[in-house]
């Protein structure tokens, strides 16, 4: 039976061949993911570890317990160097520049993340080395000097500012991005630096962490035990005070950062890996059923010369099992290949983080990859190897006709997907309403979870019974431009099985595409639309310089030079002031209570920003936050109304510098945290009042980088002290990280795609096969070669697009539905179809339904008329 076997293989080693890249796809894609995992793994751990450099060891503590004693740890035997982490920050100038930095101390070459690019490291209390970017924001080089400002604890123990004036004697790199939050970090000698941070604190605060650089040949166990005992600590991060290898320090930090979830991403991706070894699977068996029946004579052969039921189905698991290793063992190289070639194409692109040089092969990258795929392919085997058994002997002795895969699927099946689908699609519908409008928003999300995998299994396994009519009746529609394509579509109902094994195939793809391209729309629509409320303007200009009588005023300068900068679109002065309410006073425990004469108590203060009503709803990305802001009106944030107990209409006397009004009350949206005033009713309020800040709504929010650069260079170079908030360049920020996220979801789920239309083009040749004597026929009676091939692309343009079509719709309510459930949480949530992103799947699945139809045509064509009628 294995020589048999062999033999079989090799005969339909060509039929074989589609079901094995399905394959090698799919087990490809597990080795890649595992790889990456890897990569990022390594990654992550060298980004966080950057800090401490060429660390063996790190020393930590508590804030309340700090190490302080770092000389003494430079002692123990086995320890080379020692190296506090500790930072400070300092405002650092230069003519009408400002920059507020970072600053760390000079230490040993192996505990520096800093490199130097031009000059030297800073050695005495009179110089400095700044980041490359700093000093060219600031306009400063080697040999230049730059004011350093910083707070220091008088005698008496109030704050005081010293200025001084270090000369830059090096520019620094950070090729690792060890200080990447602050673009860099300057450097000062370690004993100036030990000054500084004890005139800051008026002590000498300790340190919570310190690298360690081990000697050459020491014993890193011995090491970490004596350091252990020399700071009274453990050998793990359980206690006050520890000593870890930083590699697992690093582990720790980025388990902090991921909530301990450091398997998230293997698991994410893994999934889209099973997605497409599900569709794999689909397609092998499929090509397996084809297979068994076009053998129905042969095993029916086998079966008369003694072979039982059990060497059958044993014969074509065994051809599976075959198929699979060697499909598997070719995915795994082609997957370390890619994992590799994506490697060399990061760092040739200089990736700003530290990457390997090459990918690391476990035994899990091996074993898991080639155990998953045999395994999916000798599953996908077994029904057909079940139908192989049924094959009577007697079969051997009747006329050889086209064989047919095709029978009636069962009842049970039927009800258990109907029961599937029906429950899953309400548990769904259930999800997005108690998402949407119920008080559970996350057992809203967990109901569509579950409901969106119940009604798909459901979908998927009732495909049968419903796809097929589907494509009937697209295929009446086409057929009505003429025999061809009406020949074309009764091929797709020859075996309604293999059309909707195929078709669902395909449709599980493009479902998952379009679930999450929806998905993706419906959140950018969503969250975009709740940053705007949040954050409701561009760019906000704002003075930082404070006096007696509060923030100091913009110059009229500056907020014409602003206002006139390209990229602004429009712009609305503010003035930001603290008024009080001397009708309501606090009670000793904090309350506000109603002030009776004589009641002594502080009053409560609220913070306004007065703005002209009309110029804000023109800058305002969301006009409606300030509805309700008039001429003797105050719009209340929800807080401030909550807190002072106050509801629409009511009144509100406020107190101002030089007088006292009384104003309507108006509370804002819910979130809110703006309390507005109109610019009008300032007067009464303050004889002069200084415009604070300046509300910003720019001409291309999309070009927010470079317009609020401009509007920062503006400011800056007007030498006062105001600062640029940016709010349109997290927006942007946050459309390129849905963008970027998107882009690798639809990435992962296009493997999907491409290994179901694998499977058309696989069903196709079949098809051609088994009709080769049709073909052959309809070429006798005056069917031309191109109308043969028009017949064979119009059927394969009705399986990828009826399972494109099919998959869009329900990937578009999938997507609303899962939208409804994960995003109600976050507020109102704003439907969208992401019509380029639909167009375009469906265009590519109908372009690849007709490229799949290319070699099938092929081979319908090499053989003549007379040559396929003749008997086998």
């Amino acid at each position: 039976m294995l020589r048999i076997t062999w033999a079989q293989m090799r005969r339909s080693l060509g039929r074989l061949s589609a079901a094995g890249l399905a394959v090698v796809i799919g087990t490809a894609f597990v080795a890649a993911t595992l790889l990456a995992s890897g990569v990022i793994t390594r990654t992550t751990y060298d980004s966080i570890a950057a800090r401490y450099a060429d660390a063996d060891l790190v020393v930590g503590a508590t804030q309340d317990d700090p190490v302080r004693d770092v000389d003494a740890l430079a002692a123990v035997d086995g320890v080379a160097a020692v190296a506090p982490m500790s930072s400070t920050y300092a405002e650092m100038s230069s003519g009408s520049r400002t920059v507020y930095q970072n600053v760390v101390p000079t230490a040993d070459d192996r505990l520096m993340p800093l490199e130097v690019t031009d000059g030297t490291m800073p050695a005495g209390d009179d110089e400095i080395a700044l980041p490359a970017p700093v000093a060219d924001r600031l306009g400063v080089g080697l040999g230049d000097t730059v004011d350093v400002r910083r707070d220091v604890t008088a005698a008496d123990g109030s704050w005081e500012q010293v200025t001084e004036q270090p000369t830059v004697v090096g520019l620094l790199d950070d090729p690792y991005g060890a200080y990447s939050q602050t673009d860099g970090a300057a450097v000062v000698d370690a004993g100036t630096f030990a000054a500084w941070q004890a005139a800051e604190v008026g002590d000498d605060p300790g340190t919570v962490e310190v690298a360690v650089a081990l000697a050459p040949g020491a014993d890193v166990a011995a090491v970490q035990s004596a350091l252990a005992a020399q700071v009274g600590g453990t050998t793990s991060t359980e206690g006050a005070r520890w000593v870890v290898p930083t590699d697992e320090r690093a582990a720790e930090v980025a388990a902090d950062f991921t909530g301990g979830q450091d398997l998230m991403f293997l698991i994410f991706v893994l999934t889209f890996a099973a997605i497409a070894l599900v569709v794999a699977g689909l397609v092998i068996a499929n090509t397996f059923q084809v297979l068994v029946a076009q053998r129905a004579r042969t095993l029916a052969l086998l079966r008369c010369v003694g072979a039982d039921k059990a060497q059958v189905a044993r014969g074509v698991l065994t051809e599976a099992a075959i198929l699979g290793l060697v499909a598997s063992v070719a995915g795994v190289v082609v997957g370390t290949v890619l994992g590799q070639g994506a490697l060399w194409v990061a760092q040739a692109l200089d990736v700003p983080v530290p990457l390997p040089d090459t990918v690391t092969i476990t035994w899990q990258v091996v074993v898991v990859p080639v155990a998953v795929g045999t395994l999916v392919t000798v599953g996908a085997a077994l029904v057909p190897a079940r139908v192989a058994t049924r094959v009577a002997p007697l079969a051997a002795l009747r006329p050889s006709d086209v064989p047919s895969a095709s029978r009636r699927a069962g009842t049970v099946r039927l009800v258990l997907s109907l029961l599937a689908a029906v429950v899953g699609f309400a548990l769904l519908g259930g999800g997005a309403a108690l998402g949407t409008v119920g008080e559970n928003p996350t057992a809203g999300l967990l109901a569509g979870v579950a409901g969106g995998a119940l009604s798909f299994v459901g979908v998927a396994v009732g495909a049968v019974f419903w796809l097929p009519k589907v494509a009937a009746a697209a295929g009446r529609l086409v057929g009505a431009s003429g025999p061809t394509a009406r020949l074309a579509a009764a091929n797709t109902l020859r075996n309604p099985r293999r059309t909707a094994t195929t078709s669902t195939a395909l449709l599980i793809g493009v479902t998952l595409v379009a679930m999450m391209s929806t998905g993706a729309a419906s959140a950018r629509t969503s969250l975009t639309a709740a940053l705007d409320e949040q954050f409701p303007v561009d760019v906000l200009v704002s003075s930082t310089a404070w006096d007696d009588d509060g923030a100091v005023a913009l110059s009229d300068d500056l907020r014409t030079r602003v206002a006139g900068t390209e990229g602004v679109a429009a712009v609305a002065d503010v003035t930001e002031l603290t008024l009080t309410t001397p009708e309501l006073v606090l009670s000793p425990d904090g309350d506000v209570v109603a002030a009776e004469p004589g009641t002594s108590g502080d009053a409560w203060s609220v913070t306004v920003s007065a703005v002209d009503p009309q110029a804000a709803r023109t800058v305002l990305n969301a006009p409606d936050v300030v509805a309700g802001l008039a001429p003797g009106t105050v719009l209340l944030s929800s807080y401030e109304a909550e807190n002072l107990g106050l509801a629409d209409g009511d009144a509100l006397a406020l107190a101002g510098p030089d007088g006292t009004g009384t104003f309507t009350v108006a509370v804002g949206a819910p979130g809110a945290a703006t309390t507005y005033l109109a610019a009008a009713d300032l007067a009464a309020l303050d004889t002069d009042p200084a415009v604070t800040g300046m509300y910003l709504s720019l001409a291309d929010p999309t070009d927010a980088v470079a317009s609020v650069g401009t509007i920062q260079d503006v400011v800056a170079d007007s030498g006062e002290a105001a600062q640029v908030m940016g709010v349109a360049v997290e927006r942007a920020a946050f459309d390129r990280v849905i963008d970027t996220l998107l882009g690798i979801v639809v990435g992962l789920l296009a493997v999907a795609v491409v290994i179901a239309l694998i499977g058309v083009a696989n069903t196709l040749s079949l098809s051609v096969i088994e009709r080769r004597k049709e073909s052959a026929t309809l070429r006798a009676i005056g069917l031309s070669k191109a109308q043969l091939r028009g017949m064979l692309a119009i059927e394969g343009l009705l399986i990828a697009g009826v399972g494109a079509v099919l998959g869009i719709a329900l990937g578009l309510v999938y997507g609303w539905a899962g939208s409804a459930a994960a995003l109600g949480i976050m507020g109102d949530v704003t439907l969208a179809v992401p019509w380029r992103d639909v167009a375009l799947v469906l265009l590519v699945a109908l372009v690849a339904g007709l490229v799949a139809s290319v070699a099938p045509a092929r081979t319908a064509l090499k053989a003549s008329p007379v040559e396929a009628l003749a008997t086998e």
